[in-house]
């Protein structure tokens, strides 16, 4: 139920988002510490900053009440991805070629779920990834969780 509820705040949010310049990325709803928290994280090129993540809320919060979609109170929090975005959309994987990321399969693939390495291609609804010399090819509709792992350097 709450998959569909979150479904539906994407599909409310993203024009407004959209007109904003504004890139959604994900949507969770989840209890943390006996509170619920509807928790919408945000992009832009150069990056998001703490008066859009303001002005997002403003802009999207009323919209979200008049919906009713969750039964419970929540707190709405808009923020940053972080740099370990999570990649759920296929322009995700794009931006994300030559990247280190972090995938978990729903199926395993090789007799394995979760795989790490360098993001080497995206085609045809099949990525590809290196890892210790080893390459991996994934498909893209298989991938249940998926992130960059931020590179500090050396």
């Amino acid at each position: 139920m709450y998959t569909q509820a979150v479904r539906e705040v994407s599909l409310l949010i993203e024009p407004i988002l959209d007109e904003m310049e504004i890139e959604l990325v994900d949507v969770e709803y989840l209890s943390e510490g006996g509170r619920w928290i509807l928790r919408i994280y945000v992009d832009r090129e150069g990056g998001i900053t703490l008066d859009d993540c303001v002005r997002v809320s403003r802009e999207i919060e009323d919209l979200i009440d008049v919906k009713d979609l969750f039964r419970q109170t929540y707190v709405l929090e808009v923020s940053s991805p972080g740099l370990n975005r999570p990649l759920k959309k296929e322009k995700d994987f794009v931006h994300a070629i030559g990247k280190n990321i972090n995938i978990r399969m729903a199926a395993p693939v090789g007799g394995r779920r979760n795989f790490k390495g360098k993001l080497q291609s995206f085609e045809d609804g099949t990525l590809c990834v290196t890892a210790n010399e080893n390459r991996f090819l994934l498909p893209y509709g298989g991938v249940e969780k998926a992130n960059l792992v931020y590179d500090f350097g050396d």
